[in-house]
């Protein structure tokens, strides 16, 4: 069984798109997750053959600091896009409008305005920014929708995000690039370049 490992903790939005990765290749079946605290925890573990691939986002905090830290032992040997669980910026009903502490994990912070609130705090994961909302300890956070609406008497929406498509690394410890680009040279992308190309140069014929 191959065990593919990412950020935790379970329900993470690193853990979501791991499961839609695995069941796109269709392999989820014949593979486990593993879910770490942060990603040096999981790039020693992979370098130390207690997993076989790790999974990041690429616009995670920690991405140039992992594939830097490590590129003597592992490699990025696939990568892809996936929408993000749906997201949204919310306040606690009773402490009323702006002010006050919004925890946001570092990369989502663009995502909405946050002018309104005097403190911006930095956790590791949205599921960190969801517990410090539940324990009082900001006013407001970008979170995952689902929180909002399971906790819909305490909480109100603010600014309604949807989901985010983001671009992902999985990491192994055999490269596959062989020196050159690896691309999907039939993909979505590719055939969009070719539409447009053709479209192009059926312009300028006339």
């Amino acid at each position: 069984m191959l065990i593919f490992s990412t950020l935790g903790p379970e329900g993470s939005n690193h853990h979501f798109v791991l499961e839609q990765y695995l069941a796109a290749l269709g392999i989820a079946q014949a593979c486990g997750i593993a879910l770490f605290d942060d990603f040096h925890s999981a790039a020693r573990a992979l370098i130390a053959g207690e997993t076989d691939h790790v999974l990041q986002c690429a616009v995670h905090p920690a991405a140039a600091e992992i594939t830097g830290t490590y590129r003597t032992a592992m490699a990025a040997i696939d990568a892809f896009i996936s929408p993000s669980q749906p997201m949204a910026l919310v306040r606690s009903k009773a402490n009323g409008e702006g002010a006050g502490r919004v925890g946001v994990q570092p990369a989502t912070q663009t995502y909405a305005d946050l002018s309104g609130w005097s403190t911006v705090v930095h956790e590791p994961t949205v599921l960190a920014v969801q517990s410090g909302l539940a324990q009082g300890r900001y006013d407001a956070g970008i979170v995952f929708a689902s929180f909002a609406a399971a906790h819909a008497s305490r909480f109100e929406v603010v600014e309604p995000i949807g989901t985010v498509c983001d671009a992902w690394i999985v990491y192994g410890r055999q490269p596959v690039d062989e020196g050159r680009a690896v691309v999907w040279s039939d993909g979505p992308a590719a055939r969009q370049f070719r539409a447009r190309i053709g479209q192009s140069s059926g312009q300028g014929g006339r």
